[in-house]
């Protein structure tokens, strides 16, 4: 393993690094630089005198790369995902679990559908897109769930969002004609830690975050029924992906696997309570 020091960090920050990753692929990793930079302004809060830790707070003293997961060849070739270890310790010999699976941000999407043929207001003819496809990590060769994907080099997350659907559902979506759920729920939250505005779905021990974003569109019911049973996805990157449509009133139990979809689901009814959407 090679080794250096986190710049600006107090005390010293030693990193190690397998053989197969440099020291600037690491600094230059979206999730990377993401993840350091809230960690280390969550650590420098601690200095207030009403924080938990004050009198004795942590500190991030070493984090070790484990190992390393790439995406595409050649000139393609890219940082998939990091397995860390870090240590974050006190001075007292306190210490906090420390092992960080890091795959960066993501995007989810809840797309509702209603026929044209029934009035707006009609909540028993809207509809849900889910994609069943696959998850290896679950077991599972046909996992539903909304459709959702990592983010890559779409620029924002709205782009990713819009790509995305396009993708998984054939969907043609604007940027623009997207809801952030996940920012809107959140725009009212008091200042502190500076962490990003989406979902955790495995916070102790996944730096994944997944803003949550809503689509909805009025369509001919003939379109709607296309939708069914309908297989997408880039099938030559693996995705063998097959449309399903059920009720949004059947959301809960269809996607209760899925902790987006379940947290997509919630936000949905809790900005519509509110009358936000």
């Amino acid at each position: 393993m090679s080794t250096f020091t986190l710049l600006n960090t107090k005390p010293p920050c030693e990193v190690s690094l397998p053989q197969d990753l440099t020291k600037d692929q690491l600094l230059n990793f979206p999730a990377f630089k993401v993840w350091s930079k809230t960690i280390f302004h969550s650590l420098s809060l601690q200095s207030n005198p009403s924080h938990e830790f004050h009198k004795s707070p942590f500190q991030l003293k070493r984090i070790t790369v484990q190992s390393v997961d790439w995406f595409g060849h050649g000139e393609k070739k890219r940082l998939g995902f990091l397995k860390l270890q870090t240590t974050v310790e006190n001075d007292n010999g306190e210490w906090l679990p420390g092992a960080v699976f890091m795959r960066g941000g993501a995007v989810g999407m809840l797309l509702i559908l209603q026929p044209d043929d029934v009035p707006q207001e009609n909540e028993e003819e809207k509809y849900v897109i889910l994609t069943t496809q696959p998850r290896i990590a679950a077991g599972s060769l046909s996992f539903t769930e909304i459709p959702a994907g990592m983010l890559d080099d779409a620029g924002t997350f709205s782009g990713g969002a819009a790509k995305e659907i396009k993708e998984e559902t054939g969907l043609e979506v604007d940027a623009s004609e997207l809801l952030d759920m996940t920012a809107l729920a959140m725009e009212n939250e008091q200042r502190g830690e500076e962490i990003a505005k989406g979902s955790f779905s495995s916070p102790g021990g996944c730096d994944e975050y997944i803003p949550l974003f809503l689509y909805q569109k009025r369509l001919p019911r003939s379109e709607l029924e296309e939708f069914r049973g309908k297989l997408t996805g880039l099938r030559d990157e693996g995705e063998k992906i097959t449309l399903k449509v059920i009720k949004l009133h059947d959301l809960w139990k269809e996607g209760a696997r899925d902790g987006k979809t379940l947290a997509a689901l919630a936000l949905y009814e809790g900005l519509r309570r509110e009358g936000r959407i």
